[in-house]
């Protein structure tokens, strides 16, 4: 380090010099001392710089072990734990032509010999995080001890059941409180919340079941399963969500309150859907933060704030949020009533079912089995005094009215609907049968969204711009000058090699000016709703995501993505 000019000679006497009692690796001691780099940009001399440093003095392959990119069922049947814990090493792909090992100290390599005798095989070693290999090694051998453990445990028949009126027959399954399917749930849970999945997928398949997570909109394949384990599993979800765990045949919701290794506390909403091979279970997540965020973060430009708050300061009148499932809708109503819900204030929510628990609302779930639906719910929180009422999702004419009513009554409506942008849901509320004088004089506007994947902040770096068309397309009808340089994604450990990480929301504002209402009820057009929402400073989302790129937040792509061009 001192020959590369990375750290002062004096520094490393000084280092020398040092004893320390723990048997650590030799890279984490030099990380503990945090000496920046006398090199620009001056960086922090971190563990995982230092261990890629020196692959490339060694002309070893460098590795970061990323857990979703491994197949753990394969690398843990490669060697033994014993076997990986003497040489301290870990199986991290295996092919039929070679299996990859990662290690932490190079300079011992005779277990390579050993093992490519052993397995008949070529055997790649590349150098990785001693940290990492450390954790790994004790989670993906528990894991897999776990999973044969409940294997072995389950009654023989469910494994040859091939479809899932077979598996209703046999009855007889894997306890759902076996300490080996209980480990297994925790692990996954933990490891959901750690690469910030906001969706974990239960999937039976003919063979063996699938786990997958949803991680910035994108779904990744974790880990398949047994397929008595993964009965057991959905059992002992069931089990935590107060579900019926015998009934399999008609879908279920549930949810459970669980906390993260830092703590911070945490929702899941179970949802259970039966298929051809068993029951699919998709659990969301749902975390406390997005009730504090600050409206900025959401992806809310200065102006779209302003008409925003134009809306949600009325006393009385209907609001809708519109886009697709997992746009964020949720999120945008949740930190709207959040604010709104001051002691002085009585906000009442009918949903289906509740998103999350929130003590500052007053909040109703739809029960359609006992007749409880959103226009009874509606009708029922008008007798409790509300001032401000959330109806999870306006679906036909009967809420619509009552929403309607509700509004006309002094009451402030924000709800949800399904259309691509904004000027639509006009026409979705007429055609739900709500007459156009009751839209003019309740509607107080709508707002479309979608979510687009940001830029990491930690690796991003300059990109050329979008080509001529491309920038015309997304900008139009408005005319704006294309950005002389964009950033695009280089991909680093922080966002998994991706370039992404998180996302943000793009929005398209239509408040309901007299213009527009004078259209609704005189010669109504789609096209002249649009125009004219253009006129009054309606942004379309292709134009909030153009302003995004250029202020390097995310790409053009990703733009095109989620609002499409026309």
């Amino acid at each position: 380090m001192v020959a590369d000019g990375l750290v002062a000679s004096g520094d490393a006497e000084k280092f020398g010099k040092l004893r320390s009692s723990r048997v650590e690796h030799p890279l984490e001691i030099v990380a503990e001392q945090k000496w920046k780099s006398l090199v620009p940009p001056h960086r922090l001399l971190g563990l995982e710089w230092l261990v890629e440093w020196l692959a490339g003095k060694l002309g070893v392959r460098y590795l970061h072990i990323d857990p979703l990119k491994i197949d753990l069922n394969a690398v843990t049947q490669s060697m033994s734990n014993a076997y990986a814990e003497r040489y301290r090493i870990l199986p991290v792909a295996v092919t039929r032509e070679k299996l990859t090992v990662a290690t932490s100290e190079p300079f011992v390599r005779s277990w390579a010999d050993e093992l490519a005798q052993m397995l008949r095989t070529r055997v790649e070693l590349v150098f990785a995080n001693p940290a990492d290999i450390r954790r790994y090694l004790g989670e993906f051998y528990n894991l897999a001890r776990s999973m044969k453990k409940a294997q072995e445990n389950a009654p023989g028949e469910v494994s040859l059941a091939r479809n899932f009126e077979q598996l209703v027959a046999l009855g007889g399954q894997l306890d759902a409180n076996d300490s080996h399917v209980i480990h297994i749930v925790d692990w996954l849970w933990q490891y959901a919340f750690e690469q910030r999945a906001s969706d974990i997928h239960v999937e039976p398949r003919r063979d063996m079941g699938a786990v997958r997570f949803r991680i910035d909109g994108i779904l990744h394949q974790v880990y398949t399963i047994p397929t008595p384990v993964l009965i057991a599993m959905t059992s002992r979800i069931k089990l935590l969500a107060r579900m019926e765990i015998v009934e399999k045949r008609r879908p279920q919701d549930g949810r459970i309150k669980t906390v993260t290794p830092e703590g911070d506390e945490v929702e899941l909403r179970i949802s259970t859907m039966p298929t051809a091979f068993g029951e699919k279970l998709v659990m969301r997540i749902f975390s406390r933060e997005v009730l504090v965020r600050d409206f900025s973060e959401l992806g809310f430009s200065s102006g779209d704030w302003e008409r925003w708050e134009q809306m949600t300061r009325e006393p009385n009148g209907v609001i809708l949020v519109t886009g697709p499932t997992g746009s964020g809708k949720t999120t945008t109503l949740y930190s709207t009533l959040k604010q709104l819900a001051t002691p002085e204030v009585n906000v009442c929510t009918i949903e289906d079912p509740i998103e999350m628990i929130e003590p500052a609302f007053n909040q109703m779930q739809v029960q359609p089995l006992i007749g409880v639906d959103f226009a009874h719910g509606v009708r029922t929180l008008l007798r409790q005094d509300p001032d401000i009422i959330m109806v999870g999702e306006v679906r036909d004419r009967e809420t619509a009215d009552m929403a309607v009513q509700a509004a006309l009554t002094g009451h402030l409506v924000l709800s949800t609907l399904h259309t691509n942008d904004a000027p639509t849901a006009v026409t979705r509320m007429l055609d739900l049968g709500v007459p156009r004088y009751l839209i003019n004089s309740t509607l107080l506007g709508v707002m479309a969204q979608r979510l687009v994947r940001t830029l990491c902040p930690h690796c991003k770096a300059p990109a050329e711009p979008p080509d001529d068309d491309t920038w015309h397309a997304i900008t139009a009808p408005w005319r704006a000058e294309k950005p002389t340089q964009v950033m695009g994604p280089v991909g680093c450990l922080e966002c998994r090699m991706t370039g992404f990480l998180g996302r943000v929301g793009l929005y398209e504002i239509m408040l309901m000016s007299p213009a527009i209402r004078k259209i609704v009820v005189g010669d109504y057009d789609d096209a002249r709703i649009r125009d004219q929402a253009y006129k009054d400073g309606m942004k379309p989302l292709r134009v909030s995501g153009a302003m995004k790129v250029a202020a390097g937040i995310t790409t053009a792509e990703e733009v095109v993505k989620v609002a499409p061009l026309g």
